[in-house]
């Protein structure tokens, strides 16, 4: 609460030391979170190394106080700076105010409407191609394989980069950039030493350098294609768009948006995947009726069942527990006036286990978004305001298509009876093994006109 002076004050909060809250935020974070919250309420006060004092917010009226706030007063791109060696200074990500809103203009058309709509058939063909490299009748891990699918379709509707040499080269590298960055020791190593010092780190450098140039020299042949105002991949779109003034975005934005949608889109749809079959193997009624859904005519990404299973997916399972502000000015929000210079931060982890919004919040049940559709302080998976996730729409779509594949492909169920806990690489929470499954062929069943 504010103090006798009206003087700005941080709530109170977990008391452990600052490295032991960053250490139990690693290492066990919904268990942390839910303790927290339990103790302190709805406005808790986390210390976190090198990310500062962040205030967490588990209440839809607080969240859409922010995601509705004065975005010169709250700023994300500062917030995300721990990404800044990966994706770039000129990422979308990393901006706030003016040059934020001009660069989300560029970035947002390609990502909705029948343009996206186009990319569904290829989706689900990339899909089924590497459904048809998995062993039969013997355990295995979904989520990596789902990463391969993810990889592939940024590649091809993102990139742009038809099949061959120059494919194989950027899957190569990029798949290799990504496992560096999604290991849980680089995040230890980050939190441990800071974004700015790890730019200067030889072996970082060593690391970007051959992503740089594969991705810069992509750019620079898109420019001179003939044939770029014929395609539809997202980069052909960016290369053609134009900022207000008349300007092309330049080689080095281009590149780092393009390690943006990359960074952003792919382990985080991967992941959600994998928590899908994960839930779906253990509620086999749920895995039979999208099954029945794909089968009888539920080829659209609209068909209401899919729909509602990767909404629920993404409220039980969120890939991110939250998303993050940067306070300019002192801010009152739930009762407290908060110092500038902290972070707010909306908790998605939190706002979607509570139980006056989601009865029975810990159980998988697609059927609640289809009883009432989801809402917009209390499902946010991707944030929301102008912060909302460019992609989200892409995601959500490439999700139906990938899961239909599956369901009518395969028969699948659990490598072992019990439920796979939540666990962390990097900074997403994925299942704790994996998302280990049996796939079997499933028997042909005629599908109806």
């Amino acid at each position: 609460m504010p103090t006798e002076s009206g003087a700005p004050a941080y709530p109170p909060g977990p008391r452990m030391p600052r490295a032991a809250q960053t250490l139990a935020w690693l290492t066990r974070p919904g268990p942390f979170m839910q303790r927290a919250h339990e103790r302190y309420g709805d406005v808790f006060t986390v210390k976190i190394a090198q990310e500062g004092t962040w205030v967490f917010l588990a209440h839809p009226d607080l969240v859409k106080q922010v995601f509705t706030g004065d975005p010169r007063l709250l700023h994300a791109g500062e917030a995300n700076r721990i990404l800044g060696p990966v994706v770039g200074d000129q990422s979308v990500l990393l901006l706030d105010e003016a040059p934020h809103m001009r660069e989300r203009k560029l970035l947002l058309p390609p990502f909705h409407g029948e343009r996206m709509q186009r990319y569904g058939e290829l989706m689900y063909e990339i899909a089924t191609q590497e459904i048809a490299r998995w062993p039969r009748n013997e355990p295995i891990e979904l989520w990596p394989r789902m990463q391969n699918v993810t990889l592939e379709i940024i590649m091809r509707t993102v990139f742009g980069v038809e099949e061959g040499a120059r494919l194989d080269k950027l899957r190569e590298v990029l798949s290799h950039l990504l496992e560096q960055v999604t290991m849980k020791r680089s995040m230890a190593l980050v939190a441990a030493i800071g974004p700015d010092r790890i730019r200067k780190l030889g072996l970082f450098k060593r690391e970007i350098a051959p992503v740089d140039a594969l991705l810069l020299d992509e750019i620079r042949r898109r420019r001179v294609d003939p044939s770029v105002t014929d395609r539809d991949d997202i980069l052909s779109l960016l290369v053609q768009a134009r900022h207000e003034d008349g300007q092309p975005m330049s080689d080095s934005e281009l590149r780092d948006e393009l390690m943006t949608l990359l960074v952003a889109g792919h382990e985080t749809t991967a992941t959600s995947l994998a928590w899908a079959i994960e839930r779906l193997v253990r509620h086999p009624e749920k895995l039979e009726r999208l099954r029945d859904e794909a089968l009888n005519g539920g080829e659209s990404a609209e068909a209401p069942y899919v729909d509602a299973t990767v909404k629920e997916i993404l409220r039980l399972r969120p890939v991110l527990p939250l998303v993050v502000r940067r306070l300019i000015e002192p801010m009152e929000i739930g009762g407290h006036l908060l110092p500038a210079g902290i972070s707010l931060a909306p908790c998605i982890y939190l706002i979607h286990r509570r139980e006056d919004v989601y009865p029975d919040a810990t159980a998988f049940r697609p059927e609640r978004f289809i009883e009432q559709p989801a809402g917009t302080y209390t499902w946010i998976p991707f944030g929301g305001g102008v912060r909302r996730c460019l992609g989200a729409s892409f995601a959500q779509f490439e999700m139906k298509q990938v899961l239909r594949a599956l369901v009518t492909e395969l028969s699948l169920r659990p490598a072992e009876p019990e439920s796979e806990r939540v666990s962390r690489s990097a900074i997403t929470l994925t299942p704790s093994s994996g998302a280990r499954v049996v796939a079997s062929p499933r028997e042909a069943v005629p599908v109806p006109a």
